[in-house]
């Protein structure tokens, strides 16, 4: 069975010119990404295929699921949809079946599912669930662009509080409703769910008894994650609901690969290959 990274981003072409013709955030202005905010350098060459596919190689990775993040804000911002599904198809032919693309916030032929916001997740997707089920595609719940910050807040601030807050609350909204809606469709949160696992004893102090926290079609991505908080995760719902993932090219996917690797080859194979082989094979 492949080995799969699920959370990798990539900017097809068509995406970068429609970066460099906006005026106003998101758009790109020389070698950096202007968002409302702030700025942040980027490197384009990290978004070239055979960069991508040394990096698969360099990480033992067979298949990464490729998206592009909410982030970026294209749920308000269309246009940038539009250019990520105009060009994201023609990599992942040229990759010979080494990325796999999701949509963006839609159901589309070739695609392996749709990407959206934690914002959107936690609201009402309408009838996206019911079309990915039927298609057989997976919902990867991702953050969206980050609440305005406090004056002196430090630049890792949206990452580390605004990125968690909108995970927890999209994961908590979908085990409280969601699940029991849409019992086949896989549903696949980023970055551990914000780190949802620690809440669950909290959830269970208020007398509610998360039991869709075992539902077999929830499962969390493990990217920018250590040894502590997966052994926390494995100890609250077991390795069959992790999945392996990086956040490539946006940090480096070397300490949660070994941290994963630190915790056995029967644990590594399930998180690694098993699991979404089940939801992407």
């Amino acid at each position: 069975m492949p080995s799969y990274d699920v959370h990798q981003h990539i900017w097809p072409q068509p995406v970068v010119d429609v970066l460099r013709r906006r005026m106003q955030p998101p758009r790109l202005e020389r070698d950096l990404l202007e968002l409302e905010e702030g700025s942040f350098p980027v490197d384009l060459a990290e978004h070239e295929l055979d960069a991508r596919l040394a990096l698969l190689d360099r990480d033992g990775i067979d298949v990464a699921v490729v998206s592009f993040p909410p982030t970026l804000g294209w749920e308000r911002h269309p246009e940038l949809a539009d250019a990520y599904h105009a060009g994201v198809l023609d990599l992942a032919a040229a990759s010979g079946g080494r990325l796999l693309p999701l949509a963006c916030g839609t159901c589309l032929e070739g695609f392996a599912g749709a990407c959206v916001s934690a914002q959107a997740a936690t609201g009402d997707l309408g009838t996206l669930p019911d079309e990915l089920g039927r298609a057989g595609q997976v919902l990867f719940v991702h953050p969206g662009p980050p609440e305005a910050a406090h004056a002196s807040a430090p630049t890792w601030w949206a990452a580390v509080a605004s990125y968690t807050a909108q995970m927890q609350a999209a994961y908590l909204a979908w085990i409280a409703d969601g699940a029991e809606r849409h019992p086949s469709l896989h549903v696949v949160f980023a970055i551990l769910a914000g780190g949802a696992p620690i809440q669950l004893e909290r959830l269970r102090s208020r007398g509610v008894e998360p039991k869709t926290v075992l539902h077999p079609n929830v499962h969390l991505e493990i990217a920018s994650y250590g040894r502590r908080a997966l052994e926390l995760s494995l100890d609250t719902c077991g390795a069959g609901q992790l999945l392996y993932g990086s956040d490539i090219p946006v940090i480096d996917s070397r300490p949660t690969s070994k941290a994963l690797s630190e915790l056995g080859e029967e644990v590594r194979r399930t998180i690694l290959t098993e699991n979404p082989t089940r939801l992407f094979a």
